[in-house]
């Protein structure tokens, strides 16, 4: 029952405020949402308990839901320790972005349909973690694209929000394709898309291959691939990350529930609920890595030289997903998993944050119109000081440090302990650790410290965020601070005990004994990699002002590079949106117009114009029908004489 009222309480919610909050008003769908958001919040907590640390777990049929030849799929809930995590992640950080919501959306009038979107978001993300087969897990896939397509053009109003909205829509339907083939690929080999019954029978098809597109290609590696594909698109990965920048046009809200801390991390958590299968395909893994390690030194690069404070928000989320699939590809399931666990808390603080310095700016983004803002909003500054140093993972090895510090820390040690290629990987992250500590300083003291560039009647009238704003942030700042305490059971000594068989590691994947066992000088390599991004970044924007628009002008094609994000988007817009308006447009204009309308509709207009001809025959006169027959038989008696004259 627990269960149930965890997942179905913010679905209640969203038909609540969906169907009646027009009759209701905002402020009752915004209590009614919230209310339930919160209960199922603290029943996840209780689940936690009772899951992670009592080793209770359960499986809970809700309905038949497909049956077709060997195709039997049933609506039911795998409750196991990942489970119980990410209830924990998604109700709390959506309990809390609704609570924020009341404050940060108090002027709009659409709120029952922005609070029905939230809540109906939420209830996909649960109905994707708790899926006890693949289809099902495909539902909430689903389900949480199109809230998020929905909630990025909330304000619809905005071309740009429009766009976006269309962008990130499109975007994740070609990943999608990828998970679709993965999962049609797993029925075709197994007859079954059953967790338990997968993961029962994955072993014997190791090393086994069957055809794919005209090639014989391994069973298991073909299929992870597939379903990676997905988790490009869902988690904004190097090549099918192109809309997660642009998502940040929906409310602030928005982003700190799903591109920070919810529909981003599921494709990590995909992976980690399907390492039994991944676990026999090294070589998927390796592309995990290789993804994974890209996208933490792109992202990283692309936001040192942004100016939205959302937008370097965002790409600091894109590299933090890279981490996490590095350590997911390197077998160290359960690091990606705890990363994604402490990057909820400090990167929905350093959303919500950046909303409540919109708020207080007058919806200004831009840093280069803030800074000095200090003294007008100290506790926001305070509760993004903290979201900062722990994503840039304070800390000293061998005591410790803010939750981020354990998290990303243990990712590097595991990077260099897999001994990928050149260690390709473990350096990536390092010098991406560096730049994510540069950039992030970069925001703190262009926001909040020196004098201020905003103009006086902005500056003038900057105030705090009321209450309602300024308490979740204040919990998710717990949370940036205290997250790091169950490392022994996320990574550590207990983490055997603490995940059961949630995870699973192969009989010769020792990556978690061996990352606590690296040299010295790679434990401290993160720490030293955030010391430098720091001192760069003071000497930058607090000692020597004059320095980054002095490197922009030194270092100028390479500035542009980076501010125009690679130029992927223009790479795209070339290759693929181009190509495919000008074919549309050939359809339309070839197609439509000379070949439907010309053709078809000229031989219609033609059969018209002769039956039109035809009709004037009907006269009703019946001398006119009687001489049309006698004329008919002077002809056929004609052609009878002439025919048989011819024998």
């Amino acid at each position: 029952m627990i269960y149930s009222a965890i997942v179905f309480l913010p679905a209640l919610g969203a038909l609540i405020a969906g169907l009646f909050g027009r009759f209701l008003g905002p402020r009752p769908s915004e209590l009614i949402t919230t209310g339930m958001l919160i209960t199922s919040c603290a029943l996840s907590w209780i689940v936690f308990w009772r899951v992670g640390f009592g080793h209770e777990t359960a499986h809970v049929a809700i309905e038949r839901w497909i049956t077709s030849g060997e195709l039997d799929i049933s609506w039911a809930f795998k409750i196991d320790t990942l489970t119980a995590m990410m209830f924990v992640v998604v109700t709390t950080v959506s309990a809390l972005v609704h609570l924020y919501s009341i404050g940060y959306m108090h002027e709009d009038d659409s709120r029952p349909r922005f609070f029905a979107y939230l809540s109906g978001f939420t209830f996909a993300m649960l109905m994707l973690v708790t899926a006890d087969n693949l289809v099902q897990m495909f539902f909430g896939w689903e389900g949480v694209g199109l809230f998020s397509y929905l909630l990025i053009g909330f304000w619809y109003q905005k071309p740009e929000a429009n766009a976006a909205a269309i962008k990130a829509f499109v975007v994740n339907r070609v990943g999608d394709f990828g998970f679709l083939l993965g999962i049609f690929g797993l029925f075709l080999v197994f007859r079954t898309v059953n967790f338990d019954q997968l993961f029962a029978a994955v072993p014997d098809k190791a090393g086994q291959s069957f055809e794919f597109l005209g090639y014989q290609v391994d069973i298991l590696t073909t299929v992870c691939l597939l379903l990676f594909m997905g988790a490009m698109g869902k988690s904004a990965q190097f090549l099918l990350h192109t809309w997660l920048p642009d998502a940040m046009e929906g409310p602030t809200p928005v982003s700190a529930l799903i591109h920070a801390a919810t529909m981003v991390t599921a494709g990590v958590f995909m992976v980690a609920r399907l390492s039994p299968i991944f676990e026999y395909a090294p070589i998927a893994l390796n592309f995990v890595v290789l993804v994974g390690a890209v996208t933490a030194f792109f992202a990283a690069t692309v936001g040192l030289v942004q100016n939205d404070i959302k937008r370097v928000i965002a790409y600091s989320t894109c590299s933090q997903l890279g981490y996490m699939f590095v350590a997911c590809g390197i077998g160290a399931y359960q690091a990606g998993v705890f990363h994604l666990f402490t990057h909820a808390f400090f990167k929905a603080l350093l959303f919500l944050g950046a909303g409540s310095v919109i708020h207080a700016m007058h919806h200004e983004q831009d840093m280069r119109n803030m800074g000095g803002l200090r003294s007008k909003i100290p506790f926001t500054f305070a509760m993004m000081l903290i979201g900062t140093l722990a994503l840039t993972g304070l800390g000293i090895p061998g005591l410790g440090g803010l939750s981020g510090f354990y998290s990303k820390d243990a990712i590097v040690e595991g990077a260099f302990a897999a001994h990928k290629p050149g260690n390709y990987a473990f350096w990536l992250l390092v010098i991406a650790a560096f730049m994510t500590s540069f950039y992030s300083w970069r925001l703190m003291f262009m926001t909040f410290y020196g004098k201020t560039r905003a103009d006086h009647h902005t500056y003038d009238h900057a105030h705090e965020s009321p209450p309602v704003m300024l308490v979740p942030l204040a919990v998710l700042a717990f949370g940036a601070v205290a997250a790091g305490a169950a490392t022994p059971f996320f990574i550590g000594d207990a983490q055997h005990e603490f995940w059961g068989k949630a995870i699973f590691n192969g009989e010769h994947n020792h990556i978690l004994h061996e990352l606590h066992h690296v040299p010295t000088w790679v434990k401290w390599s993160p720490t030293i990699a955030m010391l430098g991004g720091f001192t760069i970044a003071w000497i930058y924007y607090i000692g020597k002002p004059s320095l980054p628009a002095a490197t922009a002008r030194a270092f100028g094609p390479l500035y542009r590079f980076l501010l125009n994000k690679w130029y992927f988007d223009e790479l795209y817009n070339t290759i693929f949106v181009k190509p495919t308006f000008w074919l549309a447009n050939f359809l339309w204009k070839v197609g439509d117009i000379k070949i439907i309308n010309g053709l078809i509709d000229g031989t219609a207009a033609g059969v018209y114009a002769i039956t039109q001809r035809a009709v004037r025959l009907q006269t009703g006169y019946i001398y006119h029908y009687a001489f049309a027959m006698l004329i008919g038989v002077a002809l056929l008696i004609t052609y009878v004489m002439f025919m048989g004259g011819a024998r």
